[in-house]
């Protein structure tokens, strides 16, 4: 297995976006690349499978809700290099959108809080520009006909 410090290639990394009545499951990680920021509930695919089963249970796993099928939003590539320049962390993320089917957040896994924050108060959160930019895609992408 790859080490997730220092890795010899990229890790496949998942994310999800999941609505609810005008609000966004966040977040807040408890260890590092990412520690005390909040983001989507999302982590590392396991071998054998599939990206759209790593985001149902990474959701699950993290926060204890239930989401309906994943659908594919994009992909972010996410670098971290130490004081030197060394790459520390490379992540590749597949980021989805999803319904909320059941639950009510609770932290799990390597979360210290989960909860949904009204699309409106989102800046009160110091999110990543990437995960805006997604959470923004998957808002458009919920609101194409057909979806």
């Amino acid at each position: 297995m790859t080490a997730r410090e220092y890795p010899s290639r990229p890790l496949v990394g998942i994310g999800c976006v999941v609505f609810r009545a005008g609000s966004v499951l966040l977040i807040r990680r408890a260890r590092a690349p990412a520690l005390g920021a909040w983001s989507l509930p999302g982590g590392a695919q396991k071998l054998g499978e599939t990206a759209a089963e790593a985001a149902c249970r990474e959701v699950r796993e993290e926060t204890g809700v239930t989401i309906g099928q994943p659908h594919l939003v994009g992909v972010i590539d996410s670098i971290h290099r130490d004081a030197t320049g060394r790459i520390r962390y490379h992540y590749t993320i597949i980021d989805y959108t999803a319904p909320w089917r059941s639950g009510e957040p609770r932290p799990g896994g390597d979360v210290d809080q989960a909860r949904f924050v009204p699309c409106a108060d989102l800046a009160a959160y110091s999110l990543a520009q990437a995960v805006i930019d997604i959470v923004e895609k998957a808002k458009l992408q919920r609101a194409a006909p057909g979806t």
